[in-house]
């Protein structure tokens, strides 16, 4: 048996095992390189494993840093079976496809620029059918129910509480009458986080692959609650806009959760605003109202009990680019969720474009940001950005 680490090695982002058998590949995750432009170059590197040799993939969850190089792989002659939870299944029809307009977005400005310099045309690292061929290939497997990948291969999903379908992926193998049990991680959740179950304890492994990305930190033990509704109101009072940069998978439904409760307590202004400005986002939530069965105790009885959870009224969904365009001229306050998360594309870099500049409005940053990223760059105290080709004084907390 040989393992290899493909991604995710002295980075946070592009997950990916190779596992090597006598005879048999298997990829565990297959993830997207993001952050620098350096970084974000190793997703055109060739694979160094011929795709079409690969007998398997397992995937622990939808993040784009653990699925989005699944279509490239298809692109490139991979026919086998992505082995996913029934969530993340779902999750990931929606992620690789918007994945996929990222990159032809991405790649006709590229060209359009190297046209006019007489630069050769570059190809986007794969395309919608790529993706829609990708999510074909998705076979479900529940929570805790044991896969047979081989006559020596099996594997067992346990959550991970992370996001919606996350998992923890236990696998044995055996050769040569010997098994040896390997722990993949995936990305792990805190306990007690809203909305997901903890993380399952794993009883014994012979190896541990477990993820580090606050490996070097302590986290905080806080009240989230409390902490958001004073930074609510104090923005509120202040007359300014509250801009939260949030993944659309995950983080955003914990944020509608704790607003939720909020709302509901009278904690925060009734008649605040609270626009989701994310169309994958959007199409998120209504995917883990499909899997509430995956939920927490608590957060099934604040369903129950509300009808209306994370969609309560105070929630303006935005699903057009032009009504998300048209929040920058309303007057008053309002709090704005948009993607994504690490502020590097999407409809959230417009409202940091008229926020940024603004003392009265605040940003605030609910996941990790990896260096390169304007969220990073945000954080760590930069003074001014560029965005849409202007220069943007950083004035808000």
């Amino acid at each position: 048996m040989r393992l290899e680490f493909i991604g995710a090695a002295h980075t946070v982002t592009g997950s990916c095992y190779l596992l090597q058998t006598e005879n048999k590949n298997f990829l565990i995750d297959c993830g997207m390189f993001q952050g620098a432009r350096r970084t974000r170059d190793l997703n055109h590197e060739e694979f160094p494993f011929r795709p079409s040799e690969i007998d398997g993939v397992l995937l622990t969850h939808a993040h784009v840093d653990h699925c989005g190089l699944i279509p490239k792989l298809v692109r490139e002659g991979y026919q086998g079976p992505v082995y996913a939870t029934s969530a993340t299944c779902d999750l990931v029809s929606i992620m690789l496809p918007d994945s996929a307009h990222i990159q032809a977005a991405d790649t006709e400005m590229l060209n359009r620029k190297g046209r006019r310099s007489g630069e050769a045309p570059v190809e986007a690292l794969y395309s919608l059918e790529d993706a829609a061929q990708a999510i074909k290939q998705c076979q479900p497997v529940p929570y805790g129910k044991e896969l047979q990948l081989t006559d020596n291969i099996r594997a067992v999903f346990r959550d991970a509480g992370h996001i919606l379908g996350s998992a923890i992926i236990e696998l044995w193998v055996t050769e040569q009458g010997k098994t040896t049990k390997l722990v993949f991680s995936g990305d792990l959740g805190q306990c007690n986080q809203p909305i997901i179950k903890d993380p399952t304890y794993i009883d014994g492994a012979d190896f541990v692959l477990v993820e580090s990305t606050y490996g070097n930190r302590l986290h905080q033990v806080y009240d989230k609650e409390t902490a958001l509704s004073e930074i609510i109101n104090d923005t509120m009072d202040r007359g300014g806009n509250l801009v939260i940069p949030a993944f659309a998978v995950g983080r955003t439904q914990t944020l509608l959760y704790y607003l939720y409760r909020l709302w509901k307590e009278g904690r925060i202004d009734e008649d605040v605003p609270i626009i989701l400005d994310s169309p994958l986002a959007i199409n998120a939530t209504r995917i883990f109202m499909n899997h509430v069965r995956d939920f927490d105790d608590e957060a099934i009885k604040l369903f129950e009990q509300s009808g209306h959870v994370p969609n309560f009224p105070q929630v303006r969904i935005c699903r057009t680019a032009a009504e998300s365009r048209a929040l920058n001229s309303e007057q008053g306050s309002a709090i704005i969720i948009s993607a994504s998360g690490m502020a590097d594309a999407g409809r959230i870099l417009h409202h940091l474009k008229h926020n940024l500049w603004r003392s009265d409005s605040t940003v605030i940053f609910v996941g990790y940001q990896v260096p390169g990223t304007l969220g990073f760059n945000l954080l760590n105290g930069a003074q001014e950005v560029r965005l849409f080709g202007e220069t943007v004084k950083v004035a808000c907390r």
